[in-house]
């Protein structure tokens, strides 16, 4: 360490102070000012950007397990409308009924917990909520089913074995009202609305039976899932919704096809990285000046 020297040989108090520049907040005053920022971070994230939702029912198995939880980007509608073959969350209309019973909180501490479960996007799903497949979009023509069972969208017939593992029988007659077949008429999707279907056919209530549902309900796509750990995978588009012919227009011609980027997270990822980047030199940067001013 350099020390300067006044004439007589003495260290300059004066400039030994100013090196050592102002003093640190102690642990125990800083501790519970992070956590606050780290809160109001989670809350405008949750708000704005990514969410995490919890499975209640087998709706979607095996693609979504009960229990499982799901990254939900809450911004990429606002660029684009969904695209068939996305996993969204959404809110149900007046005809969806829910599939989970919304348990009112009992006591102080199971409403503080789920309050604040709510703000940072750990909470259990309201009974409105719902998360599906998107099958069909605006205009297209959706029924059930071909000479093999496969629905059939714009007349092309989907390869749905990659996710649905458990079909709804071809015996049972079609029912409006219920969704036990899986034959169903066709349907023309109306403007600004789309058809979402479960993965688990079986026992699965969507749109078969309760109708399509407005892209303004949308909530945002589930992209990844993140817990448990051992079930961390994305939630890509499967490949036989690339093959779907677009909806004839008015003119005669065809919609131009939209090419959805692969997964939903992309637009999320870097500000987030940037934000931990700027967190971590700025931690690197504290300490490094701690170092530099020991005396």
């Amino acid at each position: 360490m350099v020390r300067t020297l006044d004439d007589s040989g003495a260290v300059d108090p004066w400039r030994r102070r100013s090196r050592r520049g102002k003093p640190q907040m102690p642990l125990w005053q800083e501790l519970p000012l992070l956590l606050i920022v780290a809160f109001c971070l989670a809350v405008l994230i949750r708000t704005f950007l990514l969410q995490a939702f919890f499975i209640p029912s087998g709706s979607m198995e095996d693609t979504l397990l009960v229990n499982d939880r799901v990254l939900v980007n809450k911004v990429v509608y606002n660029m684009r409308d969904p695209q068939r073959g996305e996993v969204v969350v959404f809110r149900g209309t007046d005809q969806w009924v829910p599939q989970v019973d919304a348990q009112p909180p009992t006591g102080f501490v199971d409403k503080l917990g789920r309050t604040v479960g709510d703000l940072v996007g750990l909470g259990r799903p309201g009974e409105k909520d719902f998360i599906k497949r998107v099958i069909a979009l605006p205009g297209d023509r959706v029924s059930c089913c071909d000479d093999q069972g496969r629905v059939l969208v714009n007349g092309t017939p989907l390869d749905e074995s990659a996710y649905v593992l458990r079909d709804s029988p071809l015996d049972v007659p079609p029912n409006p009202e219920e969704c036990r077949s899986r034959r169903f008429e066709e349907i023309v999707i109306p403007p600004g609305q789309i058809f979402v279907l479960g993965d688990h056919r079986q026992v699965s209530q969507d749109a078969r039976c309760q109708g399509p549902v407005p892209i303004d309900n949308v909530v945002g796509r589930a992209f990844a899932v993140v817990w448990p750990s051992d079930r961390w995978h994305g939630l890509p588009i499967p490949e036989t919704f690339a093959s779907v012919a677009p909806p004839a227009v008015a003119t005669g011609g065809a919609a131009p096809p939209v090419r959805p980027t692969p997964d939903g997270g992309v637009v999320l990822v870097l500000p987030i990285a940037a934000t931990l980047s700027v967190l971590a030199r700025s931690g690197r940067s504290r300490r490094s000046e701690q170092r530099r001013l020991l005396p």
